[in-house]
């Protein structure tokens, strides 16, 4: 299987990196001084385990001509318009497109852009940022890859493939039978944490100890976890209980990327992150009232109406 990372960040980086130190086939768009960097001294990776320098096969978008097998789409939701002229050019009805990305429908929104590929659904649990050019930091263990079609029809036996491939290479990987239950399991955690940590202006250790900010965490999550439920993707009554586990996983000093792009003052996924919470909510009669307190804070007009 011939793979390509459409994005160099976090996400993007990691993936290219443990493919690539497991073998397999895979190249990597990039971009500016991180793309020269790459090129020069490959991906460095940090990790609690160590720091490798993984060489990794790296290029601009206009510079990549094969066409390849899996493509997974590893860029922030407002750059995703911009990926749309490469991915049909590289793909056909053989290839397999696998977003993951934070934003909650991406592969539906893709899939009528770039038929005859095949679009799947997929999110990531992973904490991980650019620390400087050519640099990626990974925070903490967890390295989960979810995907899968959103009906049974759309299913490939290749799908089994990229689980297997990903998983030789130290991926956690699950080939889901509901990815879009799966997705909203994850988007309860990364959207949850991103609301709680925008609200009180704290990192991951704040919400990791008994107390307030911890339990308003808590508080995000149920307003999430009933949302998916009015949905019809009912997540389980220990939601909270199983998002607590997968934070307390995480470095203390992590941060999700939303509440690092606003602090920044950089472009954000704050629309779909937040703000498309409270416009789900009233369109399914779904109370939000911490979403709706953090996206009035953020300057959300509609969410103070």
């Amino acid at each position: 299987m011939k793979y390509l990372i459409y994005g160099a960040g976090g996400i993007g980086g990691c993936l290219a990196a443990f493919l690539a130190q497991g073998g397999k086939d895979v190249s990597l768009i990039a971009r500016g001084a991180h793309l020269e960097a790459i090129q020069k001294n490959g991906l460095v990776l940090e990790t609690g385990h160590g720091t490798f320098a993984v060489p990794v096969r790296a290029c601009e978008q206009e510079q990549v001509t094969d066409k390849p097998d899996v493509i997974f789409v590893c860029v922030k939701g407002y750059s995703l318009e911009g990926t749309l002229p490469t991915l049909k050019r590289l793909s056909d009805g053989h290839t397999i497109v696998i977003p993951l990305l934070n934003i909650y429908g991406t592969g539906a929104r893709l899939q009528p852009e770039l038929s005859p590929a095949l679009v799947t659904d997929g999110c990531i649990y992973i904490a991980a940022e650019i620390k400087v050019p050519g640099t990626v930091h990974m925070s903490g263990d967890i390295f989960r890859v979810v995907f899968g079609p959103r009906t049974p029809e759309e299913y490939r036996p290749e799908l089994e493939q990229v689980a297997q491939d990903l998983n030789e290479c130290g991926v956690e990987a699950i080939l889901s039978d509901n990815i879009q239950r799966d997705a909203w399991m994850k988007f309860s955690v990364v959207s949850s944490m991103a609301a709680c940590g925008i609200f009180h202006d704290v990192k991951v250790g704040a919400m990791q100890h008994p107390g307030p900010i911890r339990d308003d965490f808590a508080a995000f999550v149920n307003e999430i976890g009933a949302l998916a439920a009015a949905m019809g993707f009912p997540l389980g009554d220990d939601l909270a209980e199983r998002n607590l586990a997968i934070q307390d996983a995480l470095d203390p000093d992590a941060s999700t990327s939303l509440k690092r792009d606003l602090d920044a003052g950089k472009p954000s996924e704050v629309d779909g992150l937040i703000f498309q919470v409270v416009r789900l909510g009233r369109q399914y009669g779904v109370p939000t009232p911490r979403y709706d307190a953090v996206a009035a804070k953020l300057g959300y007009v509609e969410a103070a109406q």
